[in-house]
């Protein structure tokens, strides 16, 4: 069964910044050094937080042997849904720095903030500084943007945090805080199975392991996503005697897929899976086109993966999967 990091309520804003909240946490406990990597990112250029250590630092009157200094910082975080920020409840926050090194304003909501809001803010934002001698500064963030960010500071092989990381992740997507599921890829270890999947259109999984929300379907095998498929049905399904119970998630299921699913059954016993007494989740694509998305950086990927689709090929719409099965033989990641 997997284990959920972050709560799974109905999505409320508290929820919602609590579990960012939780996130952050659990990236300075793994490692306080990638943590204030990422802070570095919301601070001004240049800023420092970490600890410095300095020999022979002249004072007035003195020299020391050594100093150990941090910076302070403070962060706060206003939450919204659906872009509904209240400019006069935002100049209220500012209220709440003193006399931290660094401040930060930071709003988090499922889109980026509208142009008029981030005017009026940077506005009053800059009058607050003016007028209290101060150098508060406003970061805006999706949860998607937010997803990244802590990404970007991990490493392949920080398989804890990266773990941790995809659980939120798939509590942003479940909970609608990243209503992207058009432009995701999901990448799926293929291996032994790659040529069945193909000739299927199919992709299994045990049904306890959750998934969130992506309409391609990628195929990775030996440093490479090397086919990937639309999804047009999803169903899960446990054998009865020579039957099968099937409860359909998405699409339409019809006698030939039911067929597909015997024949990777069978098939299945050639590598000792057990696809006979576990209910498994099915992924049919409508073809899985060959493509070679390289992975250049060290070690193999643990699990799923997903990848925004526009990102990795930098456009604002995604044409037919042949073209982006195509397109992603150019890219690398």
């Amino acid at each position: 069964m997997k284990i959920h990091y972050f709560q799974r309520y109905h999505s409320k804003e508290n929820v919602d910044t609590a579990n960012a909240m939780l996130l952050l946490s659990r990236l300075y406990s793994f490692s306080s050094a990638k943590f204030f990597a990422f802070l570095e990112k919301l601070l001004p250029e240049n800023a420092t937080v970490e600890l410095l250590f300095n020999l022979q630092e002249k004072s007035k009157g003195s020299i020391p042997d050594a100093t150990i200094t941090q910076a302070s910082f403070k962060i706060v975080v206003e939450t919204k849904l659906y872009g509904n920020f209240w400019l006069g409840q935002l100049n209220n926050h500012l209220q709440s720095f003193k006399n931290e090194d660094y401040k930060v304003l930071l709003t988090l909501d499922l889109n980026p903030m509208d142009s008029r809001t981030k005017d009026e803010l940077d506005k009053a934002v800059s009058q607050y500084n003016a007028s209290m001698q101060s150098n508060v500064i406003h970061r805006h963030l999706t949860f998607d943007d937010l997803i990244s960010s802590v990404h970007e500071v991990l490493d392949d092989h920080n398989y804890e945090m990266l773990d941790v990381l995809d659980d939120y992740r798939e509590y942003c997507y479940t909970s609608g805080l990243i209503p992207n599921d058009w432009k995701r890829m999901r990448v799926q270890l293929a291996g032994t199975t790659l040529n069945i999947n193909k000739e299927l259109s199919l992709y299994y999984d045990n049904a306890e392991r959750g998934f969130s929300g992506h309409r391609f379907l990628g195929l990775y095998s030996q440093k490479a996503v090397r086919a990937i498929g639309e999804i047009v049905a999803v169903v899960t399904a446990t054998p009865k005697g020579n039957d099968l119970e099937v409860n359909v998630e998405k699409g339409e299921f019809d006698e030939d897929m039911k067929r597909r699913i015997h024949v990777a059954i069978e098939d299945s016993k050639k590598y000792g899976y057990n696809l006979t007494s576990i209910t498994h989740r099915f992924f049919f694509v409508d073809k899985f086109y060959d493509t070679l998305y390289e992975k250049e950086t060290p070690y193999a990927p643990r699990g799923s993966r997903m990848f925004d689709l526009c990102e990795v090929l930098g456009v604002s719409a995604l044409p037919a999967t042949q073209q982006v099965a195509d397109l992603l033989r150019h890219k690398k990641w």
